[in-house]
């Protein structure tokens, strides 16, 4: 049986910072799906924290959460809260920050989602430049080529390539990208090299399958079928294999520019426009929008225009 928090007389919340900190616990557990997974994101120990969820309980003389040996669940009281309790501490910390960082600047973290390759090449050095500027901020990114459940995963802020399906959350584009053919020197050398998009289906062509059509490579009103050894979930192993002279392959600007700098790969098909998408910053609708994570999504678009990296 679950302990509430009058199983631990060592701690007696009373106070409204003991109410903050641990909804803090309950929507960080919730989140996660376990004590050890919130506490690390919390920055505190697991026993603390499931001292605070117990606290949380006692106060409000419910059960909140379900626990197993595997994981945590919540109970429909806790799904009640839960779908609240993140705006309410969103507000609160809005409004803290509201006051202090006029003369402190931000503090705090800032949890961030985004691609694999593109969080690589491009936003460990955004959030490196963004911090120096706010060197009371801590940072959270965390890379993933699915399109994460910003709420489950307790996400202030997405970099999220191409279109976002999502009704719960709301973007701001900062840029676009487009997508180049390329191929090695050497495979063009072997195999020839393609003059119109129709000609891909005599090549050995490099899948990501992290594309929405892998198969599938437009270029302007036209379009290939292509099929080829390799499929990878990755436009940087794809650009690596291209490199290594295994076929072509059809990759964002963003994950050529060190082969093309270095001559590795070069593009094919210039004639032709490649496809576009977008890039955006995606974060939860019907939130207040927290001041630290406005201001980098207005430095991501200034930062993103300046680098010329898409």
């Amino acid at each position: 049986m679950a302990k509430l928090w009058n199983d631990y007389p060592q701690y007696v919340p009373n106070s409204a910072l003991d109410l903050i900190d641990e909804l803090r616990a309950f929507v960080a557990t919730a989140q996660t799906g376990s004590f050890t997974s919130a506490a690390e994101q919390l920055g505190t120990s697991n026993r603390l924290t499931s001292k605070y969820v117990a606290g949380l309980e006692g106060r409000l003389g419910v059960r909140l959460l379900q626990r197993t040996t595997r994981k945590v669940g919540l109970t429909p009281a806790g799904e009640d809260l839960l779908a609240r309790a993140p705006a309410l501490l969103d507000d609160l910390d809005d409004l803290i920050g509201g006051v202090t960082e006029g003369s402190q600047g931000f503090a705090g973290v800032i949890r961030i989602s985004a691609s694999v390759t593109f969080g690589e090449i491009y936003v460990a050095g955004l959030l490196e430049r963004f911090g120096r500027l706010h060197p009371a901020l801590s940072f959270d990114l965390r890379l993933d080529d699915r399109h994460v459940d910003l709420a489950t995963d307790g996400i202030d802020l997405a970099f999220r390539l191409g279109q976002t399906d999502t009704q719960s959350v709301k973007a701001r584009k900062l840029g676009s990208f487009g997508s180049v053919l390329v191929a090695s020197p050497d495979y063009l050398a072997r195999r020839g090299t393609p003059e119109t998009p129709a000609d891909l289906a005599r090549h050995d062509c490099i899948l990501d399958t992290n594309r929405r059509a892998a198969r599938r490579w437009a270029f302007g009103d036209e379009a290939a079928t292509v099929q080829g050894r390799y499929r990878v979930n990755s436009a940087r192993a794809a650009v690596e294999l291209a490199a290594k002279g295994q076929g072509l392959a059809y990759a964002p600007r963003f994950a050529l520019q060190d082969a093309l700098a270095a001559g590795s790969v070069i593009p094919v098909l210039t004639d032709y426009q490649g496809e576009v998408g977008t890039l955006n910053a995606v974060y939860l609708e019907g939130r207040v929008l927290p001041r630290k994570v406005r201001a980098l999504i207005d430095f991501a678009a200034e930062d993103i225009r300046s680098a010329d990296i898409l």
